[in-house]
């Protein structure tokens, strides 16, 4: 592999607050150097970034993949080209696919399926328990040894008290932690919509936005009598997060992510009976969502995760009550993200650490940040280069935009996978 060169950047790491024009060289998969004045070997690629910025590869904590077994949906080669396009060099795979993530042998064939697209590195969390069906504990340990990044049910919540109790704890001796989704499922069950008077006029059956808060409490209670850590999967309320916040303050092992739809969109963008605005957690009031946005500056959420649900035509095509939940994410992650900064929420760095150097940290990788030896996984775009999402015409298999017919600011240039280009030029 030849040295390159990328010249004329605007250099940006959130984990030491780099924020300066200059270059960066790679050589053998990693970053030889970087700084002001960098000159480049003889010999070399050089790649004028004519002054677009350049910043470490988009760590995504969630993501689901139709492979195995919904690859009508879409396959992990499908994915990957989404994840390269949106500037996504790390991403971290759901367990609740068909068959699910349960057994050493399926860890095991996700990093090598991801190794084999040579644009991303595919992390598989392991299933927390057998079937992703909340009853009896997975193998943790043999499930960690293989590769398992932590443990979780997808989209699935741990709905039995005991059984997330033991989760936390086996979790804890085996060094990571426990995903919820965080949605008392009683609470939840047959719901399309979040609870009031939106759902009311649409005639949809609601799920109480306190369905998010109670999970997030009584968890937190979990996480204090075990020592565990529990991490809560795109929390969209204000209550949650004041509980979260809290937990924090207190000195528990409590982390969080949310999802740009939390922090974009409200639930009016479901008017009309739109499908493609159906998720899970539903879309919330607008003071949840402004409350998403303050814990996003504030602190309290630890990441942005695209929560990439690919679903095909099918599943959406039908009454809103029985279409499929789920969004498309990859590809506009980085941009919706951006929005909140051009809207004044977030400073670039801050928006940056929330998609890279945070859950690099939280997952314990050595990626997520610009440094010397660091691996030179990266992403290079223009903040401010408009382009709309248009359903049919992003990149993959998966075309469920929630986004859908959404003008944004932030177009990826090129991403490069261990000093590799794997997408642009």
């Amino acid at each position: 592999m030849r040295d390159t060169l990328i010249a004329n950047a605007r250099l940006l790491d959130p984990a030491t607050g780099l924020d300066a024009p200059g270059a960066l060289l790679i050589r053998d998969g990693a970053i030889a150097d970087l700084g002001p004045g960098l000159a480049a070997p003889e010999g070399a690629e050089t790649v004028d970034a004519a002054g677009a910025c350049l910043a470490p590869g988009l760590v995504d904590l969630r993501a689901a993949l139709g492979e195995p077994g919904a690859e009508h949906r879409e396959t992990i080669a499908s994915a990957a080209q989404a994840a390269a396009a949106g500037g996504i060099t790390t991403l971290c795979v759901l367990p609740d696919s068909d068959p699910p993530i349960d057994d050493p042998a399926l860890v095991q064939f996700v990093i090598r399926r991801g190794e084999a697209t040579g644009s991303v590195a595919l992390l598989p969390y392991g299933a927390a328990t057998r079937g992703c069906a909340g009853a009896e504990i997975a193998e943790f340990g043999l499930l960690r040894e293989a590769g398992a990044i932590a443990f979780t049910d997808g989209a699935r919540a741990i709905g039995n008290a005991r059984t997330m109790r033991l989760a936390l704890s086996y979790a804890r001796g085996f060094g990571t932690f426990v995903v919820q989704h965080p949605e008392e499922p009683s609470l939840a069950a047959g719901g399309a919509a979040t609870e009031g008077e939106l759902a009311t006029r649409l005639g949809l059956p609601g799920i109480p936005a306190e369905a998010e808060a109670i999970l997030v409490e009584r968890d937190i209670a979990l996480a204090r009598l075990t020592g565990g850590h529990v991490h809560f999967a795109h929390v969209s309320t204000a209550a949650a997060l004041a509980r979260i916040r809290a937990a924090k303050a207190e000195g528990l092992a409590v982390t969080c992510d949310t999802a740009p739809p939390y922090f974009d969109l409200n639930e009016t963008a479901i008017g009309d009976f739109r499908t493609y605005a159906k998720l899970s957690p539903p879309l919330r009031a607008e003071s949840d969502r402004q409350a998403v946005v303050a814990a996003l500056a504030d602190g309290t959420i630890d990441a942005i995760a695209s929560d990439h649900q690919p679903r095909d035509a099918d599943d959406k095509r039908l009454p809103f009550a029985q279409a499929a939940a789920g969004g498309a994410g990859l590809a506009t992650l980085l941009a919706v993200t951006l929005a909140r900064v051009h809207a004044g929420d977030l400073t670039l760095l801050q928006a940056l650490d929330l998609l890279t150097a945070r859950p690099a940290r939280l997952l314990g990788l050595p990626a997520g940040r610009l440094a010397k030896g660091a691996p030179a996984d990266l992403v290079l775009f223009h903040p401010d280069r408009a382009w709309k999402v248009e359903a049919g015409r992003l990149p993959g298999k998966a075309q469920n935009s929630p986004f859908d017919g959404r003008a944004l600011e932030g177009r990826v240039l090129g991403t490069w996978k261990a000093g590799r280009r794997v997408f642009g030029g």
